[in-house]
């Protein structure tokens, strides 16, 4: 199930980079504790738990069955995919996107930072397959969105909800910018 962002209070709930690592890391299908999510954003136990009922609150996460005993909160998300309304319909939500997207784009900066500080410690093949690319296209707003439709149908069977996991695979952050200049 995907998940519509378009509430201003459910935007800023995600404008938050610990918040946006927790439902990265369980957007896969996987699931995790507070302590488990706190290695991930970067914060104490305690700290996750915050934003963990915090993502509960806003329906994207929710309980994930037991593990075991029992002693452990163990969380997964509901949504398999989150599609932010790029259309608000009042100046707060047009706000709270701004900032949503602000913190979207400075984590995609961080991690393409992040691989290039381990680039020399990378395997060649992958050194060889990263793909860094700027193309300047003339196209109407019709054919910009056949365009991200056409992209977003050739990158799915892709994503890490596959069911297979071939050999040697990797998790891959695919990150695409269209916009008008």
């Amino acid at each position: 199930m995907d998940v519509d962002i378009s509430s201003a209070r459910m935007m800023r709930a995600l404008a938050h980079p610990a918040r946006l690592a927790i439902m990265e890391h369980l957007s896969g299908g996987g699931t995790g504790t507070a302590t488990e999510c706190a290695e991930i954003a970067g914060l104490s136990p305690s700290a996750t738990s915050y934003h963990l009922r915090a993502l509960e609150k806003f329906g994207l996460i929710e309980e994930a069955p037991s593990r075991g005993d029992g002693r452990e909160r163990v969380w997964q998300t509901k949504a398999r995919g989150l599609t932010i309304d790029v259309l608000p319909a009042s100046h707060e939500e047009a706000q709270a996107a701004r900032e949503l997207a602000g913190v979207l784009i400075e984590r995609q900066d961080a991690l393409t930072r992040q691989w290039l500080a381990r680039l020399e410690d990378e395997p060649l093949p992958w050194r060889e397959e990263v793909l860094f690319n700027e193309a300047n296209l003339l196209v109407t707003a019709e054919e910009l969105g056949a365009l991200s439709k056409l992209i977003m149908d050739a990158v799915m069977p892709y994503s890490k909800r596959r069911e297979d996991r071939p050999e040697g695979a990797r998790q891959v952050k695919l990150i695409l910018r269209a916009i008008p200049t």
